[in-house]
């Protein structure tokens, strides 16, 4: 996996404690721990609670895009916001899907 400089590039000035925990462990050592969770199921948990947190910002447009690198297939991203939408929000829902009709593009679902 390609090391996440995101933490690093948007706040080590700022906050370089919170730029070094976002970037080493969690991207880093939690994320690395594919023999407990493979990082297709850690992207559908992502993706499932940052829509269902109501972030509908380009974090959950990243984690969508993450999630389909990781294999997740358009199908199962439209099935997990489908199943989300009766626990999380409606109107959430739409915004995810349409955020993940953006990734897929015009993959069959």
């Amino acid at each position: 996996m390609k090391p996440v400089t995101a933490g690093r590039d948007a706040m080590n000035e700022f906050a370089p404690k919170f730029a070094e925990l976002n970037d080493d462990v969690l991207f880093g050592e939690v994320w690395a721990r594919e023999d407990r969770l493979s990082p297709r199921d850690r992207s559908l948990i992502t993706v499932s609670a940052l829509m269902a947190s109501g972030i509908l910002d380009t974090s959950l447009l990243h984690h969508i895009e993450r999630a389909k690198a990781n294999g997740v297939t358009a199908v199962e991203m439209a099935e997990a916001l489908t199943q989300l939408a009766f626990y999380a929000g409606w109107p959430k829902a739409w915004a995810a899907l349409r955020m993940a009709k953006e990734v897929y593009g015009r993959e069959n679902v």
